[in-house]
C-alpha cells in the first residue's frame, strides 16, 4: 500500500502527456467525447487510467517499457461507431483495449475478438458475460472488470432487508414501485428486482411498474403515478444523471410521503448534485464498482482531485486506475504481444485494487460481487449503497464500509 500511495502523489505531479517511443506499450482506450451520453463517466475513467499510466511510468514502466494511452472517440449509441473505434485501435497496434463501458456490447466484443487483443471493460452487462461463457474460445481474451447489472436490482432488495433489520428505516409499507427505462441495461435491472421481490415469500410486493422512454421531457405523469400508488419504496431504473436530477427536483416539490427513493446508479455521475441543486438530499443509489472510503481510497481521491478538480465521479476513476494496474502486473511476466498468454495470465490473476478484489477464474470471466456472491469482502468487489447527505454522497451499506447511518429524508419525517 505504501508504494501505491506514494505513486498517487507522484502521478499528481506529472504531466498527462508521455513522449511516444517505438518501444512503448500501447493501451487502446475508446472514450466517448462527442456522444450524447457517457461523456462524464468516460472522462473519469480515462483520467483514472492516465493516473495509473503516469504512476507506472514514474517507476520505470513495465520492464523498462513505458505505457502510452491511445485514445479514440466512440459513439456509444451506434454499432457502427462502436466497431469503428475498436477497429481504429486494432489498426494502431495496441497491446490491450481497456474501456469504461460500451452500451452495445457484442459489436465491441466481436471487433476485439477479431484480433484476439485482450479487452477489459466495465460494461456491467449480463449479456456481455453470457456471451463469454457461451463462446469461451472466441471471447477468451475478453474480461469484465465488475459484477453484472442484475445486482442493482436483486442485491438492492436484499439490502432493504438489512436496512430495516438495522432499525435505521421503518418502511411505510412493503410495496415497491418500479420506474423503468426501455434500454436492455435498465430492463435487466428491473427484471432482477422483480425476481427478488417474487422470491421474498411475500415480504416484499411489486406495487406497479411504470415505463419511461429516454429522453424524459416531463416527470409529472410519473410522479403522479407514484403518489397514486403510495409504495414504501420507489425504485427508478434509469442511469442518465441529468434526467434523474430533473426527477429529484420535481419529486422534492411534490413528494410521495414516507417513500424511500432509490435512483439505482445515475447519481454517481459528477453532474448530478450540481443539477439537482439540493433536491437529491435523502435519496439513495448504488454501484457494483465504487471506491470504498478506505485509507488508500481516500488517498486516491485526494490525488485525483488535485489533478482534475473536486467534481469527481464516484465510480470510474478508480476503475480506470485498477484496470491499467492489472494489465501492467500481467505484462511484467508475460509478453504484451502474446495476446493469448496475456489472457491466460488475466484468468489466473487475483488483484487487490482500489475498488476491491478482481478475479476472473470463472466461465463469465468477471469478479465476484460482495456480499451477494461471496461473504468474504476480500474476495470480491463490494456493492456500495450511498445516500445523499448534506449534498455529499455518503456510503451507508454494507455496514463494514459505511460512513454513516441512513437518515430519514425530509419528506418522510
Amino acid at each position: 500500500m505504501t508504494t501505491r500511495l506514494a505513486g498517487y502523489a507522484a502521478a499528481a505531479a506529472l504531466t498527462l502527456a508521455t513522449p511516444a517511443f517505438a518501444q512503448d506499450i500501447l493501451i487502446g482506450i475508446p472514450t466517448a467525447q462527442s456522444s450524447v451520453v457517457g461523456v462524464a463517466d468516460h472522462a473519469d475513467w480515462l483520467n483514472g487510467a492516465q493516473m495509473a499510466i503516469d504512476d507506472i511510468n514514474a517507476e520505470g514502466g513495465v520492464n523498462g517499457r513505458m505505457l502510452r494511452a491511445e485514445v479514440v472517440d466512440i459513439d456509444l449509441l451506434s454499432p457502427e461507431g462502436t466497431v469503428g473505434a475498436f477497429q481504429a485501435l486494432n489498426a494502431r497496434g495496441v497491446s490491450a483495449i481497456a474501456s469504461a463501458f460500451v452500451i452495445i456490447p457484442q459489436p465491441a466484443m466481436d471487433a476485439a475478438a477479431a484480433s484476439g487483443v485482450p479487452y477489459m471493460h466495465g460494461n456491467t452487462s449480463l449479456s456481455s458475460v453470457e456471451l463469454v461463457a457461451q463462446n469461451p474460445e472466441r471471447y477468451r481474451n475478453i474480461f469484465m472488470i465488475d459484477p453484472d447489472e442484475t445486482w442493482y436490482g436483486y442485491g438492492f432488495i436484499r439490502y432493504l432487508d438489512q436496512l430495516e433489520a438495522s432499525g435505521q428505516w421503518s418502511p411505510a409499507n412493503h410495496r415497491i414501485h418500479i420506474v423503468q427505462e426501455q434500454i436492455a441495461y435498465t430492463q435487466v435491472i428491473s427484471q432482477a428486482a422483480q425476481r427478488a421481490i417474487a422470491e421474498s415469500d411475500g415480504r416484499w410486493e411489486l406495487a406497479e411498474v411504470t415505463d419511461i422512454q429516454f429522453p424524459v421531457q416531463d416527470w409529472t405523469p410519473v410522479i403522479n403515478a407514484l403518489k397514486d400508488e403510495g409504495a414504501g419504496v420507489i425504485f427508478v431504473s434509469h442511469w442518465i444523471a441529468a434526467e434523474l436530477a430533473a426527477f429529484a427536483q420535481q419529486f422534492a416539490y411534490d413528494p410521495t410521503p414516507d417513500s424511500l427513493v432509490y435512483l439505482q446508479y445515475g447519481p454517481s455521475q459528477p453532474e448530478f448534485l450540481d443539477l439537482a441543486r439540493g433536491a437529491g438530499e435523502g435519496m439513495i443509489w448504488g454501484t457494483v464498482l465504487g471506491t470504498p472510503r478506505t485509507e488508500e481510497g481516500m488517498a486516491f481521491r485526494d490525488a485525483y482531485m488535485a489533478l482534475h478538480g473536486e467534481n469527481m465521479g464516484e465510480v470510474y476513476p478508480a476503475s480506470g486506475y485498477d484496470t491499467i494496474q492489472m494489465l501492467a502486473e500481467v505484462w511484467r511476466t508475460t509478453d504484451p504481444a502474446d495476446f493469448d498468454a496475456v489472457g491466460q495470465a488475466i484468468r489466473h490473476l487475483s488483484y487487490q485494487g482500489l475498488a476491491g478484489t478482481y478475479t476472473f477464474d470463472r466461465d463469465q470471466q468477471r469478479p465476484l460481487n460482495y456480499p451477494w456472491e461471496t461473504d468474504v469482502m476480500a474476495e470480491g468487489i463490494p456493492h456500495l449503497i450511498y445516500q445523499v447527505q448534506d449534498n455529499h454522497h455518503t456510503i451507508i451499506l454494507p455496514a463494514e464500509l459505511a460512513e454513516a447511518e441512513y437518515q430519514t429524508p425530509h419528506w418522510a419525517e
